[in-house]
């Protein structure tokens, strides 16, 4: 649904964007992580038609972004990071405004309408002014705005970094229920909501894409796996700790007090043999866990990788 190819674009000696390359299958809530000044923003104009690349290759929908700005405003819808209504209206003035933009006539406007504001949980305010609304109230009538005519991919940059937990929670969950609909594709350097709402990940770092991969490979890959076990007696788990050491399956071990830290390289063989190897010591353990492994710290890994060379 979208492809870019060798994307560049400059700023006279800034390289914002730097032979970007990725792909983006249809239906899919790709979540593009990247730390702020990545050329996230600048990706998501390009591909919005607001901003032409230096040079390389993109489209959307099968629209080449050198084609008519018409056509492809008929296929995508964009929330930016920085919203702007008229404040004087009401979310049914402003949806019903943006289809006429969009060529809606009138019966089938007025049934958008109110379909996307039961969609965005906002029905009971649908006739109050746009500007008493919450930084969270915005962001969804800016989604329901982005979706009036239907698009078959939706853009959308950093829908939730300004807001509050419970505007966040609102706003993710939204996007979770329009999985399946539209392809959506979600800037963001908030690792937990790209995790949460998004099934494919790509890593964007100085301008170009350092990784790209469904979430759970992507963890599954670079992640390293951690169990924790903690136990009654601090000695005992040092014996414990000093008897690991040995094992060709084990890659670091980190004891603080009576909690032992595992990090381990062959997951199926250290759920076979860790609590058979406590239990053989005679150990009491109060708690064990296997940690998740976390797209932070895949995350963390590969941008400080990527600055590093």
């Amino acid at each position: 649904m979208i492809q870019v190819e060798n994307l560049h674009k400059h700023y006279g000696a800034v390289h914002a964007l730097d032979g970007l390359n990725m792909t983006v299958e249809a239906g899919t809530v790709y979540g593009f992580l990247g730390p702020n000044g990545a050329g996230k923003t600048t990706a998501l104009r390009i591909l919005t038609g607001l901003a032409r690349p230096t040079s390389g290759r993109a489209a959307v929908a099968g629209v080449e972004l050198v084609s008519d700005g018409r056509t492809l405003s008929r296929h995508i819808g964009y929330l930016p990071e920085e919203l702007a209504f008229y404040p004087w209206m009401s979310p049914n003035e402003f949806l019903d405004y943006l289809g006429r933009l969009h060529g809606l006539k009138g019966s089938e406007r007025t049934s958008r309408t109110r379909e996307l504001l039961e969609l965005v949980d906002l029905s009971d305010v649908g006739r109050r002014r746009i500007g008493g609304f919450s930084r969270g109230m915005r962001q969804r009538l800016g989604i329901a705005a982005a979706l009036v005519h239907q698009p078959e991919v939706l853009l959308l940059d950093e829908p939730v970094s300004a807001l509050d937990p419970s505007g966040r929670k609102e706003v993710l969950g939204l996007i979770e229920n329009l999985s399946g609909q539209c392809t959506i594709l979600m800037s963001s350097h908030i690792l937990a909501d790209v995790e949460r709402v998004c099934n494919v990940v790509g890593i964007i770092a100085r301008g170009r894409l350092i990784t790209q991969s469904p979430r759970e490979a992507l963890l599954q890959r670079y992640a390293k796996p951690v169990f924790e076990a903690e136990g009654e007696d601090p000695a005992s788990m040092q014996s414990w700790s000093d008897l690991l050491k040995g094992q060709s399956w084990v890659t670091a071990l980190n004891l603080d007090g009576s909690t032992l830290r595992i990090t381990v390289r062959d997951v199926a063989r250290a759920r076979k043999e860790l609590l058979a190897s406590a239990v053989a010591q005679g150990l009491v353990l109060k708690r064990y866990d296997e940690t998740r492994p976390s797209l932070e710290d895949v995350f963390l890994q590969l941008v400080n990788n990527e600055v590093a060379q």
